[in-house]
């Protein structure tokens, strides 16, 4: 009997430790509920022209956008061509 008293004062006791730990300070300054993002010390407020600026190409940038108009393309030949002729045919160039 003393035994399961001491196995439940035990668990009640790791599980209050473990409730604690979970509403701990995350060391983080929130502006508002969930935005809670903020720079390492030494981070420049703005990045651009600093060593943290990406320089991004924009001829790179633009090659998603052109790939994905092409797709489109080539998905309304697909179409045309079942509306046309009722059955489906991947490769029509």
């Amino acid at each position: 009997m003393k035994i399961r008293i001491a196995a439940r004062f035990a668990a009640t006791s790791a599980l209050l430790l473990l409730a604690g730990a979970a509403q701990a300070y995350d060391g983080t300054k929130c502006k508002a509920p969930g935005d809670c993002w903020e720079p390492k010390p030494g981070y420049p407020a703005k990045a651009a022209g600093s060593k943290y600026d990406p320089k991004h190409d924009a001829k790179e940038i633009s090659k998603q956008s052109d790939s994905i108009k092409q797709m489109e393309a080539r998905n309304a030949k697909r179409v045309e061509q079942l509306n046309s002729s009722g059955s489906f045919k991947y490769d029509v160039n």
